[in-house]
């Protein structure tokens, strides 16, 4: 898995000019699934994620996570995180995986999300969305399920 992580004031996700999705301060994420990742993977990076350490206490410095402020999250699947632009002009796809492989984990993460105690939002799976947010920092960081083996 692949997950753009933003901090955000506010965020929605709108599908045919109908929101779908919002909150009001916590995280943004883009998410993208590829043909090996399990549920195992959901779960490792839901964990990672709401545990980060990047929003700031008293002092200005980034020591809180999600939990510990209470922010919400709003997910958007993104299977375009798995574009290869190496070669060529038009990106290729062949590492996303499959819609229903991929709605199957991202279902998963966001259910792993909600487990731990935190308010989650969604886009619609497969649908051109538009997502609007107010970047907070901003702070964007790239999180992988990859990372679990090292």
């Amino acid at each position: 898995m692949r997950v753009v992580v933003q901090r955000a004031k506010n965020a929605k996700v709108t599908v045919n000019g109908e929101t779908v999705g919002s909150i009001e301060f916590g995280l943004v994420l883009l998410v993208g699934v590829t043909h090996h990742d399990t549920e195992e993977d959901a779960a490792f990076v839901a964990d990672k994620i709401v545990n980060l350490r990047i929003f700031e206490d008293e002092s200005g410095k980034m020591n809180h996570s999600l939990i510990d402020v209470g922010g919400a999250i709003l997910s958007v699947s993104q299977f375009t995180l798995y574009g290869d632009c190496r070669k060529g002009r038009r990106p290729n796809f062949m590492e996303a995986a499959r819609p229903e492989q991929a709605l199957s984990i991202y279902e998963t993460f966001n259910e792993e999300l909600r487990k731990k105690g935190v308010v989650v939002e969604t886009g619609q799976f497969g649908a051109m969305m538009e997502v609007s947010l107010t970047n907070d920092g901003p702070v964007t960081l790239i999180v992988e399920s990859k990372q679990k083996s090292e």
